[in-house]
């Protein structure tokens, strides 16, 4: 088997890559329709009134990721994913329900956007570090990718589908069929045998703060974490920002709008499958595919044509997916078992915490000056913190970065101590 799909071979891990992509079909549908009807249903093309849902989805996870990392390390997984993964699917059927009952309003779209908030806080920890239980640790690295793989791959299907749905059926029967994609996750996890579960946390106090206590002892992680909190802010609002240039800027319809989380997802496929290819992501992959991702939004914004905007977003996908998956799998990675559920918490936290701050000032910003310039806000917000992220790690670490073109887009990193020591090249 190629190595792009090394994990493949574990059954438990196969059962949970096919039923986690039809899952997350469902989700990336649900993504679309609910941007969609509150910004043509239930407003008035408002991308504040988006912003806000987006925010209330993914608030709670300010709030509750802590303590969500500690249930991951301290209770059976298995079993916590069960009843997470259900709730989400009882709260899609509600929001379908409502929908075609006809009585759906904006205030309604908010609570349950705050209600699968707080269920998706819960679900995150424990899900990014259930993949350790189902593959041994040398293969981590390429589930991780593979995982990545799975939820872009529905990216590409999902909102194409949720946009021809809405325009022939209706968003409330995409709510639905989103609520039932999460039966195949709890049949899935109660099929699988000879899990490897992972050390268990005894009950006591101060388990946030040991996690926390890590945390600031290991300054890649906190680059790490730096970095990916200012881009999921003000860069990774592509349901705002692809709403408002299909529907304002370019004056599309439905099924436009759902194209284009598909076309952003055949690149972000593209970096997944190149990600489970790597065997031990570092900080630098991270910062390189940050740059990257800066320069490909500030070109799709200036776009002059819906085609343009349309063939930019593979670039971006593709930067946008290897920068979160690098993050991913270079923390999970070199974490203690022990610790892992509580760090990828905190950094779950900084990833879809950040994003409640940033959707409505992005959302505002598209509504004020127009939805060009909320592209470019996460463009500028992302080539800065990458600057200072490697103007910091280079005093820090006594290292030197060097960019490079040829033969292959990537950094060079020469660590100033060790001047003979050079680490391989990685493409961006």
């Amino acid at each position: 088997m190629s190595s792009t799909f090394s994990s493949l071979r574990y059954p438990n891990y196969r059962i949970w890559f096919a039923s986690a992509l039809v899952a997350n079909i469902g989700t990336w549908m649900q993504r679309v329709a609910q941007d969609w009807v509150v910004l043509t249903e239930l407003t008035h093309e408002s991308g504040v009134a988006v912003g806000i849902v987006t925010a209330l989805q993914f608030g709670p996870a300010l709030l509750l990721s802590p303590w969500a990392g500690v249930l991951a390390d301290r209770v059976d997984r298995r079993k916590l994913l069960m009843a997470t993964q259900g709730a989400m699917g009882v709260l899609g059927l509600g929001l379908g329900a409502l929908h075609l009952s006809g009585h759906a309003q904006l205030w309604h779209v908010y609570v349950f956007a705050t209600l699968l908030g707080v269920v998706s806080a819960l679900d995150s920890p424990a899900r990014q570090t259930f993949v350790a239980e189902l593959v041994p640790t040398s293969g981590l690295a390429n589930a991780v990718g593979l995982n990545a793989t799975s939820f872009n791959a529905a990216r590409l299907i999902g909102p194409g589908v949720a946009g021809l749905l809405i325009a022939a059926v209706g968003a409330g029967w995409v709510f639905v069929i989103n609520g039932v994609t999460f039966g195949a996750v709890i049949l899935a996890l109660a099929r699988m045998r000879g899990l490897t579960p992972a050390p268990r946390m005894a009950a006591a106090k101060g388990r946030i703060r040991e996690g926390v206590a890590y945390v600031r002892g290991r300054s890649d992680i906190l680059v790490i974490m730096v970095v990916m909190g200012v881009v999921s802010t003000f860069g990774l609002n592509f349901q705002l920002t692809s709403a408002m240039m299909a529907r304002i800027e370019f004056g599309r319809g439905a099924s436009e709008y759902g194209i284009l989380g598909s076309v952003l997802a055949i690149g972000s496929l593209a970096g997944a499958l190149l990600a489970a290819r790597r065997e031990r992501p570092r900080v630098r992959l991270v910062l390189g595919a940050a740059f990257a991702f800066a320069a490909a939004t500030a070109v799709q914004a200036v776009m002059p044509t819906f085609l343009g905007y349309l063939i930019m977003c593979i670039p971006v996908g593709l930067a946008s997916l290897t920068m979160l998956t690098a993050a991913n799998a270079a923390i999970q990675l070199s974490v203690d078992p022990e610790v892992r559920g509580r760090v990828m918490s905190l950094y779950m936290m900084v990833l879809l915490g950040a994003t409640p701050l940033g959707s409505p000032v992005v959302g505002w910003v598209g509504e004020t000056y127009g939805p060009r310039w909320a592209v470019l806000v996460g463009s500028v917000a992302t080539v800065l913190v990458a600057t200072g992220a490697t103007i910091w790690a280079s005093r820090r670490w006594h290292v030197r970065v060097r960019y490079q073109l040829r033969p292959r887009p990537g950094l060079r990193v020469v660590y100033l101590d060790q001047p003979a020591q050079e680490d391989a090249i990685l493409a961006a």
